[in-house]
């Protein structure tokens, strides 16, 4: 996939907008020449696994000017930089512990200008604030998330407030009914949106 197969799912993107996602493979392929953020394997498929997927989410739920979102575990950016390009009045926070992520994460932000985005060598415990919408993807189950994020959420059980946000594959039934039962969820399949074979059995999951 390229940037013009990307494009085709988001008619309504600015030259600006267009201009930002394209310049995301070369600089990805440039840091991971010197920090394996992405398997090199996967760097052939890296809009359609890492761009496309992300932006499941913006097809889920449009993210507001001035919401503050946090992308928790965000690893080389993702879906946090995506999204970021996506919803540019919207305020993004991405952290994760290990640093040299987020020194090129910065890298990134900086060289397509996303004045939207902080990124931080940061554990989830450590952040004191509250977010409207806390991303991720299958980083951990869906009870683990929902126990660490919880608590960080600006409003709880209201679905078009916001919530958490979450990326995951395969049959998630057991980690649902893991779940608190005080958590409600949603879970929309990506296929929905994108037509690639990649997205058979991958999920958004709203936890809110």
């Amino acid at each position: 996939m390229d940037t013009t197969s990307l494009f085709k799912y988001f008619p309504e993107l600015s030259d600006k907008q267009k201009e930002q996602y394209n310049q995301l493979k070369d600089l990805y392929l440039d840091w991971n020449s010197k920090i394996n953020v992405i398997s090199r394997k996967d760097m052939e498929h890296f809009y359609e696994h890492h761009v496309l997927h992300s932006l499941a989410i913006a097809k889920y739920f449009e993210l507001l000017p001035g919401m503050k979102i946090m992308d928790l575990g965000t690893g080389g950016g993702f879906p946090g930089i995506p999204l970021a390009i996506m919803f540019p009045q919207a305020e993004f926070y991405l952290i994760d512990g290990t640093g040299k992520k987020i020194k090129v994460v910065n890298a990134v932000k900086d060289a397509v200008g996303l004045e939207n985005v902080v990124a931080e060598q940061k554990r989830a415990e450590e952040v004191k604030e509250k977010f409207d919408v806390i991303t991720g993807r299958a980083v951990m189950t869906l009870p683990e998330i929902a126990n660490l994020a919880g608590n960080k959420l600006r409003i709880r059980g209201d679905e078009e407030a916001g919530g958490i946000m979450y990326l995951k594959g395969g049959d998630l039934t057991e980690e649902f009914k893991a779940l608190n039962r005080y958590w409600k969820h949603n879970q929309v399949a990506i296929n929905k949106w994108f037509t690639e074979e990649y997205f058979m059995e991958k999920y958004v999951v709203h936890l809110y």
